[in-house]
């Protein structure tokens, strides 16, 4: 029997009667001859409930400042009451089911909790049921780490469970359904003009997830194209096509541009007359890269005599007052005169694989933005984007011009 996962988010389990909606979902595609998986998230608003709990008893009322590992035991009980609720849900329409949580699988992850990595997962149990007719509702977003600890693999970690999961036990398709009805060409909230894509290519979707696109969590896009798991991007409450991920080689023609993404989660960081020589890139990176935070774009400027540099970066937003703590505790030891950072930026990328193909991606978007007078702080680019760092106040309207300026609204977008 073909065999596929479907996974749904908190705004899909919002409340009882779209979980006993989802149930009838499930009950659909059961019925239709497919042997299926559910991977759920917890009810929209819980983990932001569970986490407030965290914050409540935590000195300085910060979560990321609490023993991860309990905080970990805290927020991941959203999707053990929603895999439950879920699982009760099917077997009242008449179908065999039960829930599992990710230390019953299981699912094996590192110890970086709060932020956990899947290391391994045994699908041996889970295809037993399937085979029996069974259809089990997991519990996503969570795993167990060293010493029996259960983890949690961070927001938007239960695309990544279903990914994982859709590998583990060989499915033919991983159908992730959300409040949006597939992947668009930018932000329909922001241009009315942007169009859904039929099929999109792993590479563009990691891009654009990365970027911003809230659609899907990039961890489960670079999961996907490492295993070839076909995803779908679905609506939880149209009946209507998606978004297929797939292979570009499954892409008949690749368009030169694909979509606009953004991100405002930015923040910048500038060092200011930093000894140019060897291991002083390492010096700053590395304590920011041992603390778990993530280092965007990198642009370094040498000094005329070439004795300094200035360095800029971006990083997430919330961790900026941690970055900042590592930065100024080391900064004596690395000869860093001074340290500026803001965080009122936004990143706006331009992403499409035909750009490997074609020139003048770039020069279009900077004129596009000049024309606008909107200054471009940081430039980083990769064979299949640009990325620009600029005032966050421009940032709606950035989306718009260069969503026209590529014709993004129109089948096939050409330059100039």
């Amino acid at each position: 029997m073909p065999r596929i996962v479907m996974k749904f988010g908190g705004t899909s389990v919002a409340d009882l009667n779209k979980i006993k909606a989802v149930a009838k979902r499930v009950a659909r595609e059961h019925h239709a001859g497919y042997e299926v998986a559910v991977v759920v998230s917890a009810m929209s608003g819980v983990t932001n409930q569970l986490v407030g709990y965290v914050d409540g008893v935590t000195q300085g009322g910060n979560a990321n400042l609490a023993d991860q590992r309990e905080y970990d035991s805290v927020v991941a009980s959203g999707e053990q009451v929603t895999s439950g609720l879920t699982a009760l849900a099917l077997q009242e329409i008449g179908l065999k089911s039960r829930s599992w949580q990710g230390w019953q699988i299981p699912i094996i992850t590192d110890n970086a909790h709060g932020r956990a990595r899947i290391l391994d997962i045994d699908g041996a149990r889970l295809i037993a049921a399937l085979e029996q007719g069974e259809i089990p509702v997991i519990a996503g977003f969570q795993g167990v780490a060293e010493a029996r600890r259960q983890s949690t693999l961070g927001r938007g970690g239960s695309d990544t469970s279903a990914v994982a999961i859709a590998h583990a036990i060989k499915a033919d398709r991983c159908d992730i359904f959300t409040d949006v009805d597939g992947v668009y060409t930018t932000d329909p909230r922001i241009e009315p003009k942007a169009r859904k894509l039929d099929r999109i290519t792993y590479e563009e979707m990691l891009e654009m997830a990365s970027l911003g696109a809230k659609v899907l969590q990039t961890r489960s896009v670079e999961l996907a194209m490492k295993h070839k798991v076909r995803v779908q991007v679905l609506s939880s409450f149209e009946d209507k096509p998606g978004t297929l991920i797939v292979n570009d080689e499954e892409i008949m023609e690749q368009a030169l541009v694909s979509g606009i993404a953004y991100s405002r989660n930015e923040a910048k960081i500038t060092l200011f007359a930093v000894p140019d020589r060897p291991g002083v890139a390492a010096g700053i990176f590395g304590p920011l890269a041992e603390a778990a935070i993530n280092v965007d774009m990198i642009v370094q400027n040498s000094s005329v005599d070439g004795k300094t540099t200035d360095m800029t970066f971006t990083i997430d937003r919330k961790d900026l007052p941690k970055s900042l703590d590592i930065l100024e505790k080391s900064r004596a030891a690395l000869g860093v005169k001074q340290i500026f950072h803001a965080a009122n930026v936004s990143k706006i990328s331009v992403v499409g694989v035909g750009m490997r193909s074609h020139a003048g991606v770039a020069q279009k978007m900077f004129q596009t933005l000049a024309d606008k007078g909107i200054n471009i702080q940081v430039i980083t680019t990769s064979e299949i984007k640009v990325s620009v760092l600029i005032a966050e106040e421009f940032t709606e309207l950035a989306v718009r011009i260069l969503h026209d300026a590529y014709e993004l609204d129109k089948v096939t977008s050409q330059l100039e």
